[in-house]
């Protein structure tokens, strides 16, 4: 069964998803949102998880470097509810410090222009929380 990876930011969502075995994860999108309107996000990943026939989520939850957990983790929480409430799904919280920062190192390495990386970064770090995961999963 497939499982969608989630990177939350304050405006935009990066969304991976799984392929059907759960070995590999792949880029899907970058969903735009107006700022803070988390509803509006969590009804389209449950609408999203419906067409795909997803029914785990893995959330990005954002700790500081020492561990504590901010207002961004808050808001993750937040929306890990929002979504269970809209749907049938598990949401999983899995720690997603440094995922950005290897993101943007991987790409610059690949020559991967400015505005390209700009555009593509969130759902790249979608596609690292999620492959995380799944590795974790298998080992």
């Amino acid at each position: 069964m497939k499982i969608i990876g989630l990177d939350l930011g304050s405006r935009t969502l990066g969304i991976a998803i799984s392929d059907e075995l759960g070995f590999l994860a792949r880029a899907l999108e970058t969903y735009r949102f107006p700022d803070d309107e988390y509803p509006l996000a969590a009804e389209y990943i449950s609408t999203l998880c419906e067409k795909e026939k997803v029914n785990t989520v893995v959330l990005g939850l954002p700790k500081h470097m020492n561990g504590d957990q901010g207002i961004r983790a808050q808001i993750s929480y937040d929306f890990k509810a929002m979504l269970e409430e809209k749907g049938n799904l598990k949401v999983i919280l899995v720690d997603e410090r440094l995922t950005t920062v290897l993101v943007d190192k991987a790409m610059i390495s690949g020559n991967v222009r400015r505005n390209d990386r700009r555009q593509k970064k969130d759902e790249m770090a979608a596609v690292v929380i999620l492959q995380n995961y799944l590795d974790k999963m298998r080992f």
